[in-house]
């Protein structure tokens, strides 16, 4: 059995935007919300990140502090979002006032210009995600990554059709469990008070 627990990161630098593959550091608020998501936590074994900095810098110094490795690993970066990169929903708003409403309702025939294909960005982060299954049977693992990560790893679980990946949201340092035991499919774990 292996149990991965995985967590967004903080608020990162300049606010909320379209940033794929842009590299903003966490905010002194991002590394506190992170802190908040990891206290109480379980004993990871390892941990899993996205190689940019807005997951990686808390990736590394939690590592340090639990003296367990840190993966990273490109394949769990966030979708490119080609000249999206950068904007804040206003500035795209402006700029056509339709173009958000339409990726929403149907992400695979209005990508903004130069994205990343999201059949494309579905097959790079699953096959990163299999192979953090396939490390980490019998462990508790700890994969930081983007919200867009995050989607595509809990759409595949549940069985969700590509283009309804953005109905998940995943707010700054959200904490979700995924459990993956023998035969069966992995699960998401939604735990209450016992």
């Amino acid at each position: 059995m292996a149990i991965i627990d995985l967590i967004r990161h903080g608020e990162p630098e300049g606010g909320r935007r379209y940033r794929g593959a842009t590299d903003d550091p966490l905010t002194a608020e991002g590394w506190r919300q992170m802190e908040a998501a990891v206290a109480g936590g379980p004993s990871w074994q390892r941990i899993h990140t996205s190689p940019l900095r807005r997951c990686a810098a808390f990736a590394q110094a939690l590592g340090e502090r639990l003296g367990v490795p840190v993966h990273e690993d490109a394949r769990l970066q966030e979708l490119g979002y080609g000249v999206w990169e950068g904007l804040t929903p206003e500035e795209i708003h402006l700029r056509d006032p339709g173009q958000l409403a339409r990726f929403f309702n149907d992400p695979l025939a209005h990508p903004p210009a130069g994205a990343e294909p999201l059949a494309d960005f579905q097959r790079r982060v699953l096959a990163g995600w299999g192979d953090i299954l396939r490390r980490s049977a019998g462990e508790r693992a700890l994969l930081i990554a983007h919200a867009g990560t995050l989607r595509a790893v809990l759409g595949h679980v549940l069985g969700m059709p590509l283009p309804n990946m953005f109905r998940i949201s995943v707010g700054y340092a959200a904490r979700i469990r995924i459990r993956s035991e023998g035969d069966r499919p992995p699960t998401l774990v939604i735990e209450g008070v016992s």
